[in-house]
């Protein structure tokens, strides 16, 4: 399995012969060192309707004649984009065929925002994904600030490597997600969701040292690096 980070919350896996990516924001990204319409992939999930998270999800789907993967409300929305669109909701399990998501709950806020018509649209609720493939978990929170039932979700699966924000001010900063690091007890912890805009500033391999401490490993992958993974 191969794992790319593409900056912000956009993980990219290829597995069994395909590929998904997660949370696509690269166009309105400056640190990508990738573009949305070099992205081959057969899914695109989605765990909220901030823009920060959807923002290439239908130009990529479109362009790959892949679907999105996203909530009922976020997968209308897709649709009225022109994106095939493939609806769960949290608790679901969905067979992609090549690899199985699972909705986990987020606490967080999902929402499309109108500048020009002054109006809100309604995202559905935020999540984050168990992914299940090659015989490993792999957990991306999504958006999210700390809850207990973090430690529940870990007793539960046997998680190799988690994706966790930690940029603060929208989500957890790195001392929260460090304790949800602990409650999740993944293998391998990589931070996600922060340097992309001056209010979510961190120091990822700070956060690093805070799982250190803890007896946990992480690992701060750089935007555009990937990296193999096997059972």
């Amino acid at each position: 399995m191969q794992i790319t980070y593409h900056g912000h919350s956009t993980i990219e896996i290829s597995t069994n012969g395909k590929s998904f990516i997660i949370d696509p924001f690269i166009s309105g990204n400056p640190q990508a060192k990738t573009k949305a319409e070099d992205i081959q992939t057969d899914a695109v999930l989605l765990t909220h309707a901030h823009l920060d998270h959807i923002l290439d999800a239908a130009p990529i789907a479109k362009a790959n004649n892949a679907p999105v993967v996203a909530n009922p409300e976020l997968a209308a929305y897709m649709r009225f984009q022109g994106a095939e669109a493939l609806e769960m909701n949290i608790g679901g399990k969905l067979d992609l065929g090549f690899a199985t998501a699972k909705m986990i709950h987020a606490f967080h806020s999902s929402g499309i925002v109108d500048e020009e018509n002054q109006t809100i649209l309604y995202g559905g609720m935020p999540s984050g994904f168990i992914i299940e493939a090659e015989g490993l978990t792999i957990l991306h929170a999504g958006d999210t600030g700390l809850f207990g039932d973090m430690k529940m979700i870990g007793d539960r699966h046997d998680i190799d490597i988690a994706f966790l924000p930690i940029g603060d001010n929208y989500t957890m900063g790195p001392e929260d997600a460090a304790q949800a690091a602990e409650w999740f007890n993944a293998k391998l912890v990589i931070p996600v969701h922060y340097d992309t805009f001056e209010a979510i500033s961190q120091d990822p391999h700070a956060f690093v040292s805070k799982l250190e401490e803890r007896g946990l490993k992480g690992q701060v992958l750089e935007v555009g690096q990937s990296m193999e993974v096997s059972r």
